[in-house]
C-alpha cells in the first residue's frame, strides 16, 4: 500500500515514520523546502526520543521518502493523511485554512480512488466540509472517501503511542474506506488494540473530548493542591487515594504550574468555541480554562511571596519545555512564569536539556546556562518548572552553595522537602502541608 502524509510537523512525521515501520510505502510532503532538505539529510526538525533512528532506518530501507511536491506524494497513493497545523484563531476556534488548502490540492491531482484522512485535530463538521471542497474541485468524476483518524500521541512517547496505542479511532461511513484503514493498521490487531469504528463527526469529537477531560483532571488536582495548603493536607496522598479508584485512575492527577503544550490549551479553546457556535456553554470546560490561568498566576505569586517581591531579584528556572522529553515550548507554563518574572523586575536565568533554542527565540533577554549549577550561580531563588529526569538527582548542597539566596520553589514536587531543607533551602512545593 502507498500512503501520503501531508505535513511533516510533529504528528505528520511520527505518523509517516511509524507507518513505514509497519512496512508501508510512505511519502511525506511539506512545502517547507528547508525542512524537507533537513529530513533528507537525516536531521530532525524537533526533538522526539527515538524518532531520528526510526526515520533513518525506514528511509534507508526505501519505505520512507520526503518531497516538497504534492503531486509526487499523492499520485499513486491509496490513502492520503492530512497532518498540517490547525492553530487557534483569536476567538479560540481552529484555523482550517491549511487543511482546506491540502484538500484543494489533493482534488486537483485526484485521478483514482483515494481515502483522504484527517489526522490533524479538527472541529466537528470538517470532514463534511472537505468532502464538499474535493467534490467541487476534482477534475474528473473519480470516486473518493473522506475519513477521520485522530491522533493520540504524547510528546516524548509518540513512537510508543503509535506502535502500541490504547485505541485506534476510525471515523467513516464508507465500508471500503473502513476496510482500507483497518488493513493499514493490521499490525495492531496482533497486539489486540481496540478499534473504535464510528462516523466522522463522532471521531472528530472524540479527540476534543479526550483532551478536555485530561485538562479537567489536571485543573481539578491543582485546585485540590491549593486547598491542601490551606487545610494542612498532602495533595500527593489525596491523589493516591483518589487514583486507586479505578473509576478515576491515577494518571493526570499530578499538581503543578498548570497545563500547556500544543494540544490541551488549543483543543480546550476550540471545543469551547465550537459549543458557543452551536448555542451551548460548556461550563466545566470554561472553568478548567479559568483554573489553569489562575494556577499559572498562583505559581508566580508563590515565587514573589518567597522573595518578598521580584524587583532586582535573580531567579533561576529549571525546565522550559511544557513537559519532559520534548523541545516544545508552545503554551509552556515557563512562558507565563518568565514573562511575569521579567515584568516584575527580576533577572531570569534558565536551562533546559532540549528547549533552550526554541525558548530563546521568544525570550532573548533571559540568561541561558549550560546546566542547573550554572543557572543557580548567584540566584536568589531556584524554580523547578519541568521535571526532566536529570533534575531529579541534582546535588542539592552544591546548588545551595552556588546561590545567593535560599529559596527552592519546586513546582513539580520532585524533591523531598526534608532533604531540601537539610541542604539549606527554604523549600516551597505545591499542595504540601
Amino acid at each position: 500500500m502507498n500512503v501520503a502524509v501531508i505535513g511533516t510537523g510533529y504528528v505528520g512525521l511520527v505518523t509517516g515514520a511509524c507507518l513505514a515501520e509497519f512496512g508501508v510505502q510512505v511519502t511525506c510532503m511539506d512545502r517547507d523546502e528547508a525542512k524537507i532538505a533537513q529530513l533528507q539529510a537525516g536531521r530532525m526538525p524537533f526533538y522526539e526520543p527515538g524518532l531520528r533512528e526510526l526515520v533513518e532506518r525506514t528511509a534507508r530501507a526505501g519505505r520512507l521518502r520526503f518531497t516538497t511536491r504534492l503531486s509526487e506524494a499523492v499520485d499513486g497513493a491509496l490513502v492520503v493523511f492530512i497532518a498540517v497545523g490547525t492553530p487557534p484563531r483569536g476567538d479560540g476556534s481552529a484555523e482550517l485554512r491549511y487543511v482546506e488548502e491540502v484538500a484543494q490540492g489533493v482534488a486537483e491531482h485526484l485521478d483514482g480512488y483515494q481515502v483522504i484522512v484527517t489526522k490533524s485535530t479538527v472541529p466537528v463538521g470538517t470532514g463534511a466540509r472537505l468532502r464538499a471542497i474535493i467534490a467541487a474541485r476534482r477534475r474528473e468524476r473519480v470516486e473518493f472517501d473522506v475519513a477521520s483518524n485522530p491522533e493520540f500521541l504524547r510528546e516524548g512517547a509518540a513512537i510508543e503511542d503509535f506502535l502500541r496505542p490504547n485505541r485506534v479511532v476510525i471515523g467513516a461511513t464508507s465500508p471500503q474506506a473502513i476496510a482500507i484503514l483497518k488493513d493499514l493498521y493490521r499490525p495492531l490487531y496482533l497486539i489486540e488494540t481496540p478499534f473504535v469504528i464510528t462516523d466522522i463527526e463522532t471521531a472528530e469529537l472524540i479527540k476534543y473530548a479526550s483532551n478536555a477531560f485530561l485538562a479537567t483532571k489536571i485543573s481539578f488536582i491543582n485546585e485540590m493542591a491549593r486547598l491542601c495548603e490551606r487545610v494542612g493536607a498532602d495533595v500527593h496522598q489525596v491523589a493516591l487515594g483518589m487514583g486507586l479508584d479505578n473509576r478515576i485512575g491515577r494518571k493526570f492527577l499530578h499538581p503543578g504550574p498548570g497545563f500547556g503544550g500544543s494540544c490541551l490549551p488549543k483543543d480546550l479553546a476550540a471545543l469551547r468555541e465550537l459549543a458557543r457556535r452551536h448555542g451551548l456553554t460548556l461550563e466545566i470546560a470554561e472553568a478548567v480554562a479559568r483554573v489553569n490561568a489562575a494556577q499559572q498566576a498562583w505559581a508566580l505569586d508563590k515565587i514573589a511571596a518567597g522573595l518578598d517581591g521580584l524587583a532586582r531579584r535573580s531567579v533561576g528556572i529549571l525546565g522550559l519545555a511544557y513537559k519532559p522529553n520534548t523541545d516544545d515550548v508552545r503554551d509552556a507554563p515557563a512562558q507565563a512564569l518568565v514573562a511575569g518574572l521579567v515584568a516584575g523586575g527580576a533577572t531570569v536565568r534558565a536551562y533546559d536539556p532540549e528547549a533552550v533554542a526554541a525558548f530563546a527565540r521568544q525570550f532573548p533577554a533571559v540568561i541561558y546556562g549550560k546546566d542547573a549549577y550554572e543557572v543557580a550561580r548567584g540566584c536568589d531563588a531556584l524554580v523547578l518548572v519541568t521535571e526532566w529526569n536529570e533534575f531529579r538527582s541534582l546535588d542539592l548542597p552544591r546548588l545551595r552553595a552556588a546561590m545567593q539566596g535560599d529559596l527552592l520553589c519546586d513546582l513539580r514536587n520532585v524533591y523531598e522537602p526534608a532533604k531540601a531543607r537539610a541542604a539549606g533551602f527554604r523549600y516551597v512545593g505545591v499542595g504540601r502541608a
